[in-house]
């Protein structure tokens, strides 16, 4: 990660560099490689109310710009919060990340088709739905989304997206229409 530290109508102290410096290594430790370019401003201001200082961090990461501005008297307590706030942000966008992959690989997994509920095996966890085709597809409890195996009903229909198990075809997700 990429450090550049600026200050604007204030000289940057030496515990300020250092706390910037600790706080750097905690984002990266926290996320590896996420963050490409750090840039900390510390600005000196004459805006008495809102304290004497103004912090700002910018943060490139890999298609986007995270940035976290602050007002106040004390420049460590400053930087304290910002940098909480940005490693809050960056967890924030690695799970929306995260999620957005999922639905992409369950998207190119198989296509979504509509079939009806064949056989339920409440007792060993799975069940049977009958795809469009005819072919029967298993699927285990896990892959129900926003539905219990007891809410399951022979004949009820249902979307599913199917996939290629170790014994045929299986439904990596199911869900009640």
């Amino acid at each position: 990660m990429e450090l550049q530290v600026e200050g604007r109508n204030v000289e940057i102290r030496k515990s300020w560099q250092e706390k910037i410096e600790e706080e750097k290594v905690r984002l990266d430790r926290h996320h590896p490689g996420l963050v490409l370019n750090l840039r900390v401003t510390i600005a000196g201001t004459a805006h008495h109310k809102e304290g004497g200082h103004e912090l700002q961090l910018v943060a490139a990461v890999p298609n986007d710009t995270v940035v976290v501005k602050r007002k106040g008297e004390n420049v460590k307590a400053l930087l304290c919060d910002a940098f909480d706030t940005m490693g809050l942000q960056l967890k924030e966008l690695q799970r929306k990340r995260r999620q957005s992959v999922k639905i992409v690989d369950a998207a190119q997994d198989g296509a979504v088709v509509e079939g009806v509920v064949k056989k339920l095996m409440p007792h060993e966890s799975y069940g049977f739905i009958a795809g469009p085709d005819g072919r029967e597809v298993y699927f285990h409890e896990n892959a129900l989304k926003d539905l219990k195996m007891d809410q399951l009903t022979e004949g009820d229909l249902v979307k599913f997206c199917e996939s290629d198990g170790d014994k045929g075809p299986c439904a990596s997700w199911v869900r009640s229409v």
